[in-house]
């Protein structure tokens, strides 16, 4: 159900020149501007004011870029740790966790913090718009924007491997107005990407935009706003595995408008962001000083995709390189690229359930283990006030008494269809 709000107050800033311009409704790109750059919102409101946390995910809206509120979201909850932190010896380490963990207060039926950016996304999308959005996922995004679609009947179409369909469960069925159409076995995250391109290329279909999306960004960018609303400071070290490094540059984005409120402290927290062994070309490109991505085959691109456990992570185009990306972002902040193998990333989510009580996603495993590392190895000052962002998390909990519904593919392309190939399955579904 969508709920009736006023619209957030805002106008949109190229990272690259800090040129101003207002949003024109979907705006992705700072206007006449030749070099890639993120562009960023700029709020009317400069301090952070939350409203009641019923409010779900809308409890940010001053630092949403929303036109309408919509039903059924939940927020990001933050806590202090007791287990995990007496275990690694930190005297003030916050847990961040977007998921199911009711005795937590938090209900995110998807149990990833996908759904901040999904109903973010389309709280920013127009009443008025006629075009179908389209998503490209690894999975949890999918998960999250089908059932917040779903439940707001917003017209979707998702492009998902056929590999991670797997991820696409729901605790209710899902309504005809979203579509998923997969790229078959074998393919991976960029694939997916590639399809949901072509889709785009045709009239009538929307591009959600990615991490070009402010309001992708400015959702992700809440694991922050929620845990500086409890614990009264901006962290000094915050910890999240990474697939593209959008909720990373997102995090430092709402680190930048927290500085900016002043209530909160004005320095930066260190971005520790994690990749899962053997798939790491962000850590690759960072320990070389690279701004650039570095030269790597698609076919073994592929191969590692395939390797690691926490496959919501394989990104092979991240916005690393681009103005405003994560290599500034880490630049900026003083941080750093760590890795985590498999096996480290499940001893990890093994670990947290014990110490914490609720199991955790691979991806947040990945998050979990590098901070083991880090904190064993005395790298991290024991009274430093570290932020644990649990992307994922309660799926094992949340799934134990409930019958699942799996989305099934419309269609199955090939690893890269023709334009004339996916039109004509576009025109037998709409």
């Amino acid at each position: 159900m969508i709920l009736e709000a006023n619209p957030t107050q805002y106008i949109l800033q190229s990272v690259k020149t800090g040129n101003e311009f207002m949003d024109k409704g979907w705006t992705l790109d700072a206007p006449n501007e030749n070099e890639p750059t993120l562009i960023r919102t700029v709020y009317e409101e400069i301090q952070m004011n939350p409203k009641d946390a019923s409010s779900g995910i809308f409890r940010f809206a001053d630092w949403l870029p929303v036109s309408r509120h919509l039903s059924g979201s939940s927020a990001p909850v933050t806590y202090k740790s007791e287990g995990l932190a007496a275990k690694l010896k930190l005297e003030n380490l916050y847990i961040t966790f977007s998921g199911y963990f009711p005795e937590k207060g938090a209900n995110m039926r998807t149990c990833s913090f996908k759904e901040t950016e999904a109903y973010s996304v389309c709280g920013r999308l127009g009443a008025d718009v006629e075009d179908v959005l389209v998503v490209a996922s690894a999975g949890n995004t999918a998960r999250a924007f089908t059932r917040v679609c779903s439940d707001n009947n917003i017209p979707l179409v998702l492009c998902v491997p056929e590999d991670n369909l797997d991820a696409l469960w729901f605790d209710q069925p899902i309504n005809s107005n979203v579509k998923l159409f997969s790229t078959r076995s074998g393919s991976d995250y960029f694939d997916a990407i590639h399809l949901s391109n072509t889709i785009c290329g045709i009239s009538g279909f929307l591009a959600e935009g990615g991490a070009k999306n402010v309001a992708r960004r400015d959702g992700m960018g809440t694991t922050v706003l929620s845990a500086v609303d409890f614990i009264r400071r901006i962290p000094d070290y915050y910890f999240q595995a990474v697939g593209s490094g959008t909720g990373a540059i997102a995090a430092w984005e709402a680190n930048l408008r927290l500085i900016i409120d002043g209530r909160f402290g004005t320095h930066k927290m260190k971005l520790m962001v994690s990749q899962n062994e053997p798939f790491v070309p962000m850590y690759e490109a960072w320990k070389k000083d690279s701004r650039a991505m570095l030269p790597c085959n698609d076919d073994e691109a592929r191969r590692q995709a395939e390797a690691i456990c926490a496959k919501v992570l394989s990104n092979r185009k991240p916005p690393y390189p681009v103005c405003g990306g994560l290599y500034d972002a880490l630049k900026d902040t003083g941080g750093d690229v760590l890795t985590a193998s498999n096996a480290k990333a499940e001893k990890a989510a093994l670990l947290f359930e014990e110490l914490e009580g609720i199991d955790i996603h691979p991806a947040a495993a990945v998050a979990t283990a590098s901070l083991i590392d880090e904190a064993e190895a005395g790298r991290i000052p024991k009274d430093a006030v570290v932020m644990l962002n649990i992307t994922g998390g309660g799926e094992k909990r949340f799934k134990c008494d409930k019958e699942l519904h799996y989305l099934k593919p419309t269609h199955v392309f090939n690893v890269t269809p023709t334009s004339e190939e996916v039109e004509k399955v576009l025109k037998r579904c709409f």
